[in-house]
């Protein structure tokens, strides 16, 4: 008789998933923490208004054209979070105003514990400012600003954002610490995106 047990190929197809998720490397583990972090309403708020920038922005190089890659594409994240149609229509419009040529996209770079690469996307009416506030928070956070391209080596940009290209492994204690410092980065008003290449 035949005592051994076999798993149901549904919940065999459902663990596979779950074990392939958890096991991706670089920014889809943050990605995640942030999509579980976004069940907020202030989360949620927060993550509208960044978007919305970041639409204005696009929707300005566009010169307001919905079907421009770019900005196509930052308007479907948006629906993906949730974000209603007139906000979405007010943040296009605003791309085509006269006040949308004070927001400027800046990339910082820095390293983290373990030695894994962040890369933190900007959207600022004020380059000195959050220059300044981002080595500020940085500092706070026990890092320092690195040198352009210094990080950015290790990515691949895409429509997306940052792919990493490669990965740096990280004890249990350095991810601990690397998720902390993701989360207050990403907290800060004129952070869009926060990478890691952290495996």
């Amino acid at each position: 008789m035949d005592t051994s047990y076999r798993l149901p190929q549904s919940l065999f197809t459902v663990l596979c998933s779950l074990f392939t998720v958890h096991c991706m490397a670089g920014h889809s583990k943050w990605a995640q923490i942030k999509r579980q972090k976004g069940a907020t309403d202030a989360a949620k708020s927060n993550a509208w208004g960044k978007l919305g920038r970041r639409i204005a922005v696009e929707s300005k190089r566009a010169k307001g054209d919905v079907n421009a890659a770019a900005l196509r594409t930052i308007i479907d994240r948006a629906k993906k979070e949730n974000m209603p149609k007139e906000t979405i229509e007010r943040a296009i419009a605003k791309g085509t105003a006269a006040d949308a040529a004070s927001l400027e996209a800046i990339t910082y770079e820095t390293y983290g514990p373990g030695g894994a690469a962040i890369v933190i996307e900007t959207l600022t009416d004020s380059r000195n400012r959050t220059a300044q506030e981002i080595k500020h928070l940085l500092h706070e956070l026990g890092l320092a600003l690195a040198a352009p391209g210094s990080a950015l080596w290790a990515f691949e940009k895409t429509t997306e954002g940052y792919v990493p290209k490669t990965t740096t492994t990280l004890t249990e204690e350095d991810d601990t610490k690397l998720m902390a410092i993701l989360e207050k980065i990403d907290a800060h008003d004129d952070v869009e995106d926060v990478y890691t290449n952290a495996a």
